[in-house]
């Protein structure tokens, strides 16, 4: 059997850094996952090239993604969105206890998005929070995400190196994981207020509305994200810690 060609980093790396200079992005097709996947196994390697791996990433995104805004503003932007959410759920509450049928349907649909808007306001931070906490960086904000309309977050691929399989996965996971909740925490001050109103307050299809998007997101998780999104880079890391302590 022969034996695996060894890997050049250096050129491999200079090699695809100029191709990016030159305005080609497709950092797949150049072959610059795979190399940093090799360079990921190692500790020692990770932290040896985190600079020029988080240099060309930068690069690239920079040169690809439009429009990018500064994490200070979309972490605002998204802190505000939290806090009109949580007024919504209150007004949705208080309209609940008027007289009008009206009055119950309206409250009834703000609940509902109130559900669906904490979920998008919620995620990224939670990713920058946990992100942070463990020593990760982010760069810019921007649009993204399946349908390419909500808000996605860019960490700093050399900080993202640095750091053990672990935390990285810990990050991954803190998006998905306040995303799926929260669903459930609007729908507990509704129910809780529906409960001591006699099960009169709301609409029973808002409230199964509610309950139905929490259940549709963590069934999409195990359907789909473990395949391509958040889900998927939480198995990527664990496996490399396992690989990175089986080289120790």
């Amino acid at each position: 059997m022969e034996a695996a060609p060894i890997v050049n980093y250096q050129e491999e790396f200079a090699r695809i850094e100029a191709e990016v200079d030159r305005g080609n992005t497709d950092l797949q097709r150049l072959g610059f996952w795979a190399l940093v996947r090799k360079v990921k196994v190692e500790a020692r390697l990770a932290a040896h090239w985190a600079d020029v791996v988080g240099r060309i990433d930068r690069q690239a995104f920079q040169k690809r993604v439009r429009p990018t805004f500064p994490v200070w503003l979309g972490n605002g932007v998204l802190l505000v969105g939290t806090g009109v959410v949580a007024a919504a759920t209150a007004v949705a509450v208080r309209l609940a206890h008027g007289p009008s049928e009206t009055g119950g349907t309206v409250a009834g649909a703000l609940a509902l998005a109130a559900a669906g808007g904490l979920s998008v306001t919620l995620h990224c931070p939670a990713h920058w929070l946990v992100g942070r906490l463990v020593g990760i960086r982010f760069i810019r904000y921007f649009i993204g995400g399946p349908l390419k309309v909500t808000p996605g977050i860019k960490a700093d691929y050399a900080t993202y190196l640095r750091v053990d399989p672990g935390a990285r996965a810990a990050m991954h996971a803190s998006g998905a994981i306040a995303s799926k909740i929260a669903p459930f925490a609007v729908f507990a001050p509704v129910y809780l207020a529906h409960r001591a109103a006699g099960y009169e307050l709301f609409p029973e299809w808002s409230l199964w509305g509610i309950l139905g998007l929490g259940i549709l997101q963590i069934l999409t998780d195990v359907i789909w994200s473990r395949k391509k999104s958040d889900w998927k880079k939480v198995g990527r890391e664990r496996r490399l810690a396992r690989a990175q302590a089986a080289n120790r």
